[in-house]
């Protein structure tokens, strides 16, 4: 190992077990940066463009402020006291030319990736955003937590997969959790191990799945403390803080355009750099040239560039969602300033994978209204499509963002029925049927209460019809029946989950204000709310009369009944094909490499959580390993390692008040059953509430 003394015009590098002493040039240590670099992380090659080409903030003012006619401010990162990995992704470092392993050997490597330290050539700073949040827009918002590092140069012999969707030639790192910045609002501009964990893990499982994502370096934590109310319940405790690597082309979203709002009418809020029109069209500028080269290429004029840069940007988004939508995923903050400009899954809070298939799937138990619930999905991108097109006028003329707004639902449901049509297993005919059969099958597994992961993953092995079947389709059909009906709920889970979250006093009070004060009851609520509450209520009491053999025999019912109409459906793919068998190995690998084994389920993410609170972080690097083979199967990963206290692989900084809180964890997870990763969930899993 060389180590350095740094000399006023040369340096001396003492090499143990070599008497002799050199003098190095500096043109000579040049040469030498690779061989006597002290970490990976420092060879990064910065070039950070988005602060050259868009308005930087000169102010140095401290705080929280507005920050006018600029789209970033410098900040400076917190240091954290003892940071060190709790999991790096080796797939995602690779995107700059990083060895994971080096990185994770690395002593310097917690503290570049969590801020506490700044690689050479990053220039951190925090960007400028504003949002329509829950519909009403909030004026400014920007990075409260997150820090631009900067861009690296995409290395040398990168895949060109990979750059397909990122021709700019470079890579935007952030760190999330590192600080305050003057965004930070009311917040402390860190970050916990349970969030950051969540983040980490699900962006990459996004990727592994196929779904455009913004991608997770590695995640830190360290022995510095932040307080926090988990469940707002008056109940604070002290948490490690903690630090996500974020990675993307650019985090630029549609809320960074409307930082240019002029007064809103309900709340009358305006963006900071109301009136700089210039700032927008240099914004556009920089988005399209960087970002849609071929659109800047093929658009001379202007305005048509603007629109086609408009219709790819919708386009983008209404393929997203469709991929959502077919893999169970629940947002749960569709805020306009969580809409990325590029079409990727952006900023992962209180997220969810469906467990038990419900179109009013609510993952945000913040979301009282369910206005970012499963099935409002859809429509909620398009709300945030017409927001973004506001936010670029008169640069996109209104009367051309409306025609290609009008474009939204058919590409939509053309991506989303494409996509179906994988999942079960059509792919030789496109039958106007298809769609009804799609739908029929969704309605079945909500009548009785299927997991929609393991559900879908299950109908590769339904068998197609063969010829002179005859007596045998009976058997058939029941052996499949009794396959999905393992995937269905009890009697008792549906129950749970069919209980109002509506007081019923409350409830008839409100039926009887919307007959008699529509105005108020308008200012309080909607139809919307009371009608899914008065549905439920129906559901609850038809199960109330039931008995768990009479619903066995429903579902079982319901079931045979759907894989009849579907086993006739394959027959008809069948017709005309040479090779019977040939066709139906391919319907099976389609499906397979379809539908996951595995996602990452809210109780897979509550038991790494627990395990790296308790000082282990091996199950969170096992889910992630897990993570990135969704679709196949791993002998000897498919049941979580960790079921107990787990073992100690940190040690820091500790207090009665922290031992206690492991105890706690300790205990609760011993208590638990541990299941595989692919199985349905457990019951307590029904408990776990994000917010």
């Amino acid at each position: 190992m060389a180590y350095l003394a740094p000399q006023l015009g040369h340096v001396r590098i003492f090499i143990p077990g070599v008497s002799a002493l050199r003098l190095i040039g500096t043109a000579g240590m040049a040469d030498m940066g690779m061989v006597l670099s002290r970490s990976p992380l420092e060879r990064l090659d910065f070039n950070n463009i988005a602060l050259k080409k868009l308005p930087l903030d000169s102010s140095e003012e401290q705080g929280v402020r507005q920050v006018k006619g600029a789209c970033f401010s410098r900040v400076k990162p917190q240091p954290l006291t003892r940071p060190r990995f709790v999991a790096v992704s080796h797939e995602a470092l690779a995107l700059l030319g990083l060895n994971g392993e080096e990185v994770m050997a690395d002593s310097l490597g917690p503290e570049y990736l969590s801020g506490s330290k700044v690689m050479p050539g990053s220039e951190p700073a925090a960007h400028c955003y504003c949002g329509h949040q829950f519909g009403q827009f909030a004026g400014q918002l920007g990075d409260g937590a997150a820090i631009y590092l900067g861009e690296v140069k995409v290395p040398a012999g990168q895949d060109h997969e990979l750059l397909r969707d990122n021709p700019s030639g470079r890579w935007e790192i952030q760190v999330k959790g590192a600080g305050k910045t003057p965004y930070s609002r009311q917040a402390d501009g860190r970050k916990v191990l349970r969030s950051s964990i969540r983040e980490f893990l699900c962006s990459e499982v996004m990727f592994f799945l196929g779904v455009p994502t913004t991608r997770a370096g590695s995640v830190v934590t360290s022995d510095s403390r932040v307080v926090r109310d988990v469940y707002y319940s008056g109940n604070p405790r002290n948490e490690r803080c903690s630090v996500v690597l974020r990675i993307a082309p650019t985090f630029l979203r549609f809320g960074s355009f409307e930082i240019f709002k002029q007064a809103d009418e309900f709340t009358g809020r305006q963006g900071p750099s109301y009136g700089r029109d210039e700032i927008r069209s240099q914004m556009m500028d920089y988005v399209i040239e960087m970002f849609y080269p071929d659109i800047q290429r093929n658009h001379p004029d202007r305005v048509e560039r603007n629109v086609a840069f408009f219709r790819e940007v919708m386009c983008r988004t209404a393929r997203l969602v469709a991929q959502w939508q077919c893999v169970g995923f629940c947002h749960g903050v569709l805020n306009t300033d969580n809409m990325s400009i590029l079409g990727l899954t952006l900023d992962y809070g209180p997220y969810g994978f469906m467990d038990r298939f419900d179109p009013n799937f609510i993952c945000n138990a913040s979301d009282n209204s369910g206005r970012y619930s499963y099935q409002a999905q859809p429509a909620i991108c398009r709300w945030n499509l017409v927001k973004l097109a506001e936010a670029l006028a008169p640069e996109l003329p209104p009367d051309r963002a409306e025609a290609v707004i009008d474009e939204y639902l058919d590409l939509y449901n053309g991506f989303y029925l494409e996509n179906m049509r994988k999942k079960v297993g059509l792919l030789k005919k496109d039958e106007p049927e298809d769609e009804l059969l799609i739908t029929e099958l969704l309605q079945t597994m909500h009548n009785t209460g299927a997991d929609f992961t393991n559900t879908f993953r299950s109908l590769s092995q339904i068998s197609c019809p063969s010829e002179g079947e005859g007596e045998e389709e009976e058997e058939l059909v029941r052996k499949a029946t009794e396959l999905l009906l393992q995937q269905c709920a009890s009697l008792e889970e549906l129950k749970a989950a069919n209980k109002p979250t509506m007081d019923t006093r409350e409830l008839a009070m409100l039926l009887s204000m919307a007959q008699s004060n529509p105005a108020l009851f308008q200012m309080i609520s909607d139809r919307a709310t009371i009608s899914r509450q008065l549905d439920i209520l129906s559901k609850l009491k038809d199960l109330m009369e039931t008995s768990q053999e009479e619903l066995q025999s429903k579902h079982a019912e319901d079931w045979s009944g759907w894989i009849t109409r579907y086993r006739k459906r394959l027959a008809r793919e069948l017709e005309g094909q040479s090779d019977v068998q040939a066709a139906h190995e391919e319907r099976v690998r389609v499906m397979d490499s379809t539908n996951p084994r595995v996602v990452l389920r809210n109780y897979i993410a509550q038991h790494a959580i627990e395990a790296a609170e308790n000082g282990d972080f091996s199950e969170v690097q096992r889910v992630l390993k897990v993570l990135q083979k969704p679709f196949s199967s791993q002998p000897g990963l498919e049941s979580p390692a960790w079921v107990g206290g787990g073992q100690a692989t940190e040690q820091g900084e500790s207090d009665e008040e922290e031992e206690e809180q492991q105890q706690q964890a300790a205990s609760t997870s011993t208590a638990r059953t541990p299941v595989p990763y692919d199985s349905k969930p457990p019951t307590w899993a029904n408990e776990i509430c994000v917010t």
